[in-house]
């Protein structure tokens, strides 16, 4: 019996109804504590499997470090620099000193931190000519991601109805927009979106160079810790 630290002996000269009350009490005082006491050194039950140990996260594979906002968790390219601030966790490469052209965004309860309540209003993950921005307004390529060129119209370049499975198992909204600039600038935009969590993953604009690292870093994404 847990807790219980000698042994007790029985009388065999003796039988009948005292000598079983009297080994009952003897089996008490030896196996188990008073309520204030708590029962000796070992736990109950209850104490011993009650308490679920989390499971181990995997580590980030080569060329990644895990990084989190909010209960998010996803893999950052190692050598990119992360800034978590208002909510938002941004992953920018190496040559990039804000959060736009090349950087990856994290936005967890993204429509409602939206004025607009992008992407989730309308389904507009999955407008064609406006929905790869909350205000789709100014072209973003590379020579004009400072703002003030206008752009001329849009279109969804990737599979209809495109899903990402992540690291959780959980199946995202991915689209790919390819946007067209007054100037005639190009540049693409993409989205991964659980609508039902209200969590994205964002590319302002994207960099060519890095367009398999972005793939790599949305799958990677894991929200079991998240609250909605």
């Amino acid at each position: 019996m847990p807790g219980t630290s000698g042994r007790v002996r029985f009388n065999r000269g003796r039988s009948g109804p005292a000598t079983a009350a009297a080994a009952a009490v003897a089996l008490l005082a030896a196996g188990c504590g008073s309520a204030d006491s708590g029962g000796g050194d070992a736990p109950a039950l209850d104490a011993r499997y009650s308490e679920v140990v989390p499971a181990a996260q995997p580590p980030a594979p080569d060329g990644f470090s895990p990084a989190e906002v909010e209960g998010v968790k996803i893999n950052a390219p190692e050598d990119w620099n992360i800034d978590s601030t208002g909510g938002r966790l941004c992953m920018r490469p190496p040559e990039q000193d804000s959060c736009g052209y090349g950087s990856v965004q994290v936005l967890p309860h993204v429509a409602k931190n939206d004025e607009n309540k992008w992407p989730k209003r309308g389904d507009a993950f999955n407008d064609a000519e406006a929905g790869w921005a909350s205000a789709p307004g100014e072209c973003r390529s590379a020579a004009t991601a400072e703002g003030g060129t206008p752009v001329t119209g849009a279109e969804i370049v990737s599979p209809p109805n495109d899903l990402t499975e992540h690291a959780d198992g959980l199946k995202s909204h991915h689209r790919v927009w390819e946007v067209t600039c007054e100037n005639d600038d190009t540049f693409e935009v993409r989205l991964w979106f659980l609508p039902d969590s209200d969590v994205a993953v964002y590319v302002w604009s994207v960099d060519s160079r890095y367009a398999a690292v972005y793939d790599e870093v949305a799958a990677s994404m894991d929200i079991s810790d998240y609250k909605k």
